[in-house]
């Protein structure tokens, strides 16, 4: 990487000719035109009028041993995010739209080769110091070489930075045609250099590092509790991007074991909003003493984001998921409809994309566009791929689950897994078929219990086992599991982080979410359209081709989806409208004190 400027000089690096002045634009989109114009005043789903104060108490399950959210190691606190800002800051009810925040201006070119961006005057760090280029500077070079896996995927794509006066920075990209980068630098974190003089980066923190957020950290107890307070006069205090957001004087996370303490928490109204993910859970959520009256509220909270991918992933680096049959066969044993009756009312629906619920799905056979992109690739792909839709292994057009598991004993003795005295064993070595669920969760011990018993009709054991957080957390980073639950979220314009879920690369290397192992060069070539994707079209076609990789590849079992959030709060909120594509905002809810002062009669 070549630097230009004053650093460069001191550094013996040859000082680049000066570039032309930044124009004074105030956003860039992924795809189209910003929604927002150069005189916006604020986000259409935030309440301009919003009143400040008050407390928003939060929770998690499990504990933290980290203040740093760029390392892999360490478990880290919740809600670090509101401390730290980036250069500019995304709009909620568009697919992917950046406006100035940190920067006042940014500028791209037309092909995409370059960004750049002229600093915010005042904008500061917690400390009181004013963040600098060359804070950008270290920012990039410290995320790209010691950051988390993404970090250095995005970062290292960065191949000259080159200084425009006191305040401005350019940054020009290597030739890898990868349109997303003006925005995901758009979107890079602003770490203080001076704070990290004399001290390790790789050293995971208990003590905090000063951001350039709305929210500081004021007090943490390790593992069970941090507490954020409003910086005073923020200098982002009356921005467009910023106005009616962040509403809170206090944020405040406490850790619980498990859901059960954290709802006997809520109860007692020491945590202010639960997210309810269990639709049984939800409907029983207000019947408690003192929730009469409609003091506490339940809402489901539309949304247009595409919904979690929530599945049972395997773990293909080992011999005994290596193959696409033998994962399908297993998946077999999933009973839907019987879960989604006996255990969540028959709420959810069964999911059979990684972005259902959005126009980025694999639906029915594949496209025109799709074929073309896909053309490439047809040798090996299973029966049926470039006919119609997929069908999620365990679905009831399948067959009854005893037809369904007939077949998978089948697919499974065909697989080199035979059936001997009631156990499924290597035909070639008599080494009995079991793995291990490894959970981070209690509440998804029934789930993988209920499976689990499905299997052994199978003569296959499946353990169930639940760890603690940070074990859970370093042996998912080592990719030291055979299955695990897990659940991906992805945007309306999906890019980069592709590679990081499903990417080749990934695979192999630690602290990424490639967690099923997928080494597939057809999966490369989709996420590299993906990235180079010039208009939404193309976006929707690359994706889908992508999807259907992945869904018909087996490498995770979907579960299930809703296409709302389950909210239960104290009515203690105003909460503005409409609700954003995204999804609802809880930066831009505000403590309505009348309503708090009636709560504490």
């Amino acid at each position: 990487m070549r630097l230009a400027g004053a650093a460069a000089l001191a550094a013996g690096v040859a000082l680049a000719l000066a570039a032309p002045a930044l124009a004074d634009g105030h956003a860039i989109a992924m795809h189209g035109a910003p929604k927002y114009g150069p005189g916006y005043t604020h986000f259409g789903y935030a309440n301009a009028d919003a009143p400040k104060g008050g407390t928003l108490a939060l929770s998690a399950v499990g504990s933290f041993d980290s203040l740093s959210p760029f390392l892999v190691r360490g478990v880290p606190a919740a809600g670090l995010r509101y401390t730290f800002d980036g250069l500019l800051q995304r709009a909620r009810d568009e697919p992917f739209t950046l406006y100035a925040l940190l920067a006042e201006s940014v500028e791209m070119a037309d092909d995409r080769a370059w960004v750049a961006f002229e600093l915010r005057p005042g904008a500061r760090f917690h400390d009181g110091s004013e963040v600098t280029v060359d804070d950008v500077v270290f920012s990039l070079e410290t995320l790209r070489d010691h950051g988390r896996p993404n970090h250095r995927l995005y970062y290292s794509q960065v191949a000259e930075m080159e200084r425009v006066g006191a305040r401005g920075i350019r940054l020009h990209f290597t030739p890898t045609g990868n349109r997303e980068m003006p925005l995901i630098m758009g979107l890079m974190p602003i770490l203080p250099k001076h704070y990290f003089a004399g001290r390790d980066f790789k050293r995971v923190p208990l003590e905090p590092i000063p951001g350039t957020g709305v929210y500081r950290i004021e007090t943490v107890d390790a593992g069970r509790r941090i507490v954020y307070r409003r910086v005073p006069n923020h200098w982002s205090e009356g921005l467009p991007a910023a106005r009616g957001q962040n509403n809170f004087e206090r944020i405040v996370y406490d850790y619980y074991r498990d859901e059960a303490a954290r709802r006997l928490a809520f109860q007692r109204g020491d945590v202010h909003v639960v997210v309810e993910s269990d639709p049984r859970r939800f409907q029983e959520a207000d019947a408690f003493p003192g929730a009469e009256g409609g003091r506490v509220l339940k809402r489901i909270m539309p949304n247009g984001r595409p919904a979690e991918m929530f599945a049972l992933a395997w773990n293909a680096r080992r011999p005994l998921f290596a193959e696409p049959a033998v994962r399908r066969a297993l998946g077999q044993a999933f009973d839907f409809e019987w879960v989604n009756k006996n255990f969540f009312q028959d709420a959810y629906r069964r999911t059979d994309s990684f972005v259902a619920n959005s126009d980025l799905a694999a639906t029915g056979a594949p496209s025109p566009a799709e074929l073309a992109l896909l053309a490439p690739f047809r040798e090996g792909r299973p029966d049926g791929f470039f006919d119609g839709p997929y069908l999620p292994p365990g679905d009831r057009r399948q067959g009854s689950l005893r037809e369904r598991l007939r077949d998978a004993g089948r697919a499974l003795a065909e697989a080199g897994y035979v059936l001997r005295e009631q156990t499924r064993v290597e035909a070639a070595g008599g080494r009995p078929f079991s793995f291990e669920i490894m959970l981070a969760r209690r509440e998804d011990e029934r789930l993988a219990l209920t499976f689990a018993d499905n299997l052994r009709k199978l003569g296959i054991e499946a353990r169930v086992r639940l760890v603690d957080g940070a074990q859970y957390q370093e042996r998912l980073a080592a990719y030291d599991f055979d299955a695990i639950f897990f659940t991906w979220d992805q945007s309306l314009s999906p890019g980069n982080e592709q590679a990081f879920y499903w990417g080749s690369a990934a695979a192999t290397q630690q602290g990424t979410r490639n967690y099923a192992g997928i080494a597939d060069p057809a999966v490369d070539a989709m996420i590299a359209h993906v990235v180079d994707a010039r208009t939404r079209d193309d976006l929707v076609a690359a994706y889908r081709a992508l999807d259907r990789l992945l869904l018909w590849g087996e490498y995770a079992l979907p579960m299930y989806h809703d296409t709302g959030d389950r909210l239960v709060y104290w009515d203690r909120f105003g909460i503005p409208e409409p609700t954003p594509l995204y999804g609802y905002q809880i930066e831009t809810w505000w403590e309505d004190a009348e309503k708090a002062a009636r709560l504490s009669r």
